[in-house]
């Protein structure tokens, strides 16, 4: 018996594990792979850290390796789209799509209150949940993490915790330090439309002024420049990717998602600039990593500025680094972007793996 709940039967499969866990404690539920050759399609809710938070696994093998990834945002879940973006790749790979706490479709099951504040340290234990559950789900000894934008603060994260769960870290849009990454990407989108003698944006990005902010509109604010400076220079991925799926499309499931944006987007921010990005500052954590670790960055992105990343990148110790630039990439994900991705894996990650 496993833990792997479908919506209808959530309450009662939580019941079931936790009974489960207690009556037999510290004997992991068997994997679900019979046979390497066994593929895997499932979606539902699975118990992570005293909520239910969803998950969705696809793959053509059980034998492949497993990339867990971790979305962006905070609450911008890549489920609806993945079927699109990743066509192709369960292949090779078993994929995993999880709707963080606050995001997606968990936010759909369990809202959580509006005085409660999330924390980077309370999401990282529940990514480390999830990866934990994957191993002994799926019986692999690792998966491979891959974070972007938001999701590569939450990958550092886990992967600086426990680097055990992990073949490699693979970054894209990789995040360094807030209060750097947010004065570069406002100097940077100044430099542009003074550039440009755009003085409709100089004179709105004067009037934000530099950041920090304690309006927590300002960052929301100077994005929508970034995006069109950004746009100006690189290629925009297909439009069929941002179409999501039909059983996340349904009037209630788009409310859903919306609420969770607009929630989790207050909880990175905060109502005086006091949220979850006001606080991170990935060299802090130490830039030793005892895995293999990956960067790839879009050559125009304003937002995570590739001059701060590779910067990190360089101080950065592991058994084996790389970092690729995209060109005609922005923060947001394109087809170049992609392509990045899947050679680092097939080309730089699968030599790594048993």
């Amino acid at each position: 018996m496993h833990t792997f709940c479908s919506i209808l039967s959530l309450l009662s499969c939580l019941g079931v594990a936790q009974a489960a866990a207690s009556a037999t404690p510290g004997s992991p539920a068997p994997s679900i792979c019979a046979t390497p050759e066994q593929a895997v399609h499932e979606q539902g809710y699975v118990p992570i850290n005293g909520i239910a938070q969803w998950i969705t696994v696809k793959g053509a093998a059980c034998r492949n390796p497993v990339i867990l990834f971790i979305h962006g945002g905070p609450g911008n879940a890549l489920s609806p789209f993945a079927e699109a973006i990743y066509d192709g790749w369960e292949q090779h790979y078993t994929l995993v799509q999880w709707d963080q706490r606050g995001a997606g479709m968990t936010y759909a099951q369990q809202r959580p209150a509006e005085d409660v504040r999330l924390t980077v340290e309370q999401m990282r234990d529940d990514g480390i949940a999830v990866a934990s559950y994957l191993r002994q789900h799926l019986g692999q000894d690792k998966v491979i993490l891959m974070g972007s934008s938001w999701g590569s603060i939450m990958g550092v994260h886990m992967a600086k915790a426990r680097p055990d769960l992990f073949h490699a870290y693979v970054g894209t849009a990789q995040v360094v330090n807030a209060r750097q990454n947010e004065a570069g990407m406002y100097a940077q989108v100044m430099q542009l439309a003074q550039a440009a003698r755009d003085t409709a944006t100089v004179e709105k990005l004067t009037a934000l002024g530099p950041p920090p902010w304690r309006d927590p509109r300002n960052f929301g604010i100077l994005r929508r420049f970034d995006r069109k400076y950004e746009g100006l220079v690189t290629d925009a991925p297909p439009k069929h990717w941002w179409q999501p799926a039909p059983f996340y499309a349904t009037p209630q499931a788009l409310a859903d998602a919306e609420a969770a944006d607009d929630y989790s987007y207050i909880q990175f921010i905060g109502m005086q600039g006091d949220g979850m990005f006001a606080k991170v500052d990935l060299p802090a954590l130490g830039t030793r990593f005892d895995l293999p670790f990956f960067l790839i960055m879009g050559e125009a992105d304003l937002l995570t500025s590739p001059a701060i990343a590779h910067a990190y990148f360089d101080s950065i110790s592991a058994s084996k680094k790389s970092f690729t630039l995209v060109k005609r990439a922005g923060h947001d994900p394109n087809q170049a972007v992609l392509d990045a991705q899947w050679k680092v894996l097939r080309e730089q990650v699968a030599p790594l793996l048993p």
